[in-house]
């Protein structure tokens, strides 16, 4: 074990894990809100607890199914560390989720509790009234404060849970039907994704490290991260809602060192430093940029190279498996421009090829186990299309271990777009857009962007008799159906026909060439 690995938490569980680090520095700050407030380890741990007694006294208790969705806060992470003392199995929502996506999830997850905040309109919907009717009266709704509510009533909790090997975490994602599913996680599978992230990533070796969390909190990497932040010991700035301009001079003001997101981070603040006065970095104490969740390509390792004049350490991983590969920024650019990260330890990946393994080098199918897997979706029916006869993850991806034991996600077998790190089901959009009276036919695929990753583009053909609807009308469409901002195509194609198979089926991967070599004629 090396010097660092050894300065790491070792408790098997998240509580544990939060109890040991307020133990071993309890005045270090953890937390920091976009407002400047802070909270130290030893803070988090007693708030906490008295959170949980609170929740406790309004019925939360070991092994209730509890959904939340909050902003990125200082009480959502403490909301985190509560409902693992209870020993409740939680379920964030993304607050991006439209009412059709959140629903759907509650009822995948078959929660008894929902908490949304009080100063956001949460999930006030027709649907979930519903829901509640048929489950006769569940879930239970709870609108939390923005500060919140803390009882002395500690004593009268359960101990904290033991076992790191019991499903604790719920976490959603979109296949290719578009509904959420629910995809069930342990204290050990997130921990471990956590101490591969800190490892391979060498996040807080360094004593002035300062990390970020500009994405939803509710997404599968907030809480690795936060995880990592308690293993490690470095704190991270929460910024509740992301505008580029606020939030780098709230990460200028806090000196953050580490941050990151999705591609669209990076660039980002590639045109911020670009706009900047000669000489002045927009992020002087910035060291890396680490995230994950869409494409980077090489240009935009480059461009940060550049203009920011540090490396990006991309890494590879999924709600399923929500670290994979990690990037060490101790690696060459030539290494980490074109690749995702070496596998995190625990983790076997194979590449295989019609159920053979390929040699190697050579592209194949990604599949991955080990100790980052999820346990199953909350729907068993799901589990089999999902892992091999053998135990091993199917994670949909075409890829290739490198020389440098890397690995380069070069595809995917699945017809999902990855668009700012979230999955976007075609098939979903879709069935929306053919009950629209002017479209004859339409299939949504996904685009290569250097901010977004991937850009939602909906081909079509119109029906007799009708003109051919505009990119405003679509979005307008989609958003009275109820579906989440993201989804609504950033590009609309109408053509004449659409490309088939040999038995008359939809060719996408045909449809595709056709659009990609039609923008490369419109550039050249």
């Amino acid at each position: 074990m090396t010097d660092f690995a050894a300065r790491l938490q070792p408790a098997e569980t998240f509580w544990g894990v939060v109890a040991g680090r307020a133990d071993t520095t309890p005045d270090g700050v953890l937390l920091i809100g976009d407002d400047g407030t802070k909270v130290t380890f030893a803070e988090y741990r007693d708030r906490s607890e008295r959170i949980a007694a609170s929740l406790a006294e309004q019925g939360i208790t070991p092994g209730s199914r509890v959904a939340w969705q909050l902003p990125t806060r200082i009480g959502s992470a403490l909301l985190i560390a509560a409902l693992a003392r209870i020993g409740a199995v939680q379920a964030p929502v993304i607050p991006l989720f439209g009412e059709r996506e959140t629903v759907a999830a509650l009822r995948t997850s078959r929660v008894d509790f929902v908490l949304v905040p009080q100063d956001w309109p949460g999930l006030a919907y027709d649907s979930l009234q519903q829901l509640r009717e048929d489950r006769q009266g569940s879930p239970e709704i709870i609108a939390l404060p923005r500060d919140l509510p803390e009882s002395g009533e500690v004593q009268s909790l359960a101990p904290p849970p033991e076992s790191p090997e019991e499903v604790r975490w719920i976490y959603f994602t979109s296949g290719t039907s578009g509904t959420p599913k629910g995809v069930q996680h342990t204290d050990s599978s997130i921990l471990a994704a956590a101490r591969g992230f800190v490892l391979n990533g060498r996040l807080g070796e360094l004593p002035d490290e300062v990390g970020s969390i500009p994405f939803p909190i509710t997404h599968v990497g907030g809480v690795v991260y936060l995880s990592s932040m308690l293993l490690s010991g470095f704190a991270s700035v929460l910024i509740e809602v992301f505008r580029p301009d606020t939030a780098t001079e709230i990460f200028r003001r806090h000196r953050v060192t580490l941050s990151g997101g999705s591609t669209v981070f990076y660039t980002m603040l590639v045109a911020q430093q670009r706009e900047a006065e000669p000489g002045t970095r927009v992020l002087p104490d910035l060291r890396l940029l680490k995230g994950g969740g869409a494409p980077c390509p090489p240009a935009v390792f480059a461009a940060v190279r550049s203009e920011l004049g540090i490396p990006v350490a991309h890494d590879y991983g999924m709600t399923e498996c929500p670290m994979i590969g990690v990037a060490s920024p101790l690696d060459s650019d030539d290494v980490l421009a074109e690749s995702d990260g070496r596998p995190v330890p625990g983790v076997e990946v194979r590449i295989m090829e019609n159920g053979v393994p390929v040699s190697p080098g050579a592209e194949g199918d990604v599949e991955v186990r080990g100790v980052t897997v999820c346990r199953g979706y909350t729907d068993p029916a799901l589990d089999a299309d999902a892992f091999t006869a053998d135990g091993w993850y199917r994670t949909g991806d075409r890829g290739r271990i490198r020389s440098s034991g890397c690995i380069e996600v070069t595809g995917r077998l699945k017809d999902v777009i990855i668009r700012k790190g979230e999955n976007i089901s075609p098939l979903e959009i879709e069935s929306l857009l053919s009950q629209h009276q002017a479209i004859d036919e339409v299939a949504v695929i996904g685009l290569p962007d250097i901010d977004r990753g991937e850009r939602v583009c909906a081909v079509l053909t119109v029906a007799s008799g009708q003109q051919a609807p505009s990119l405003a009308d679509i979005a307008d469409f989609l958003s009275k159906a109820g579906i989440m901002k993201q989804k609504i195509p950033e590009q609309v194609e109408v053509v004449s026909s659409m490309p088939r198979s040999g038995v008359g089926k939809l060719a996408k991967p045909a449809l595709r060439q056709q659009l990609l070599t039609k923008m490369e004629t419109s550039t050249s």
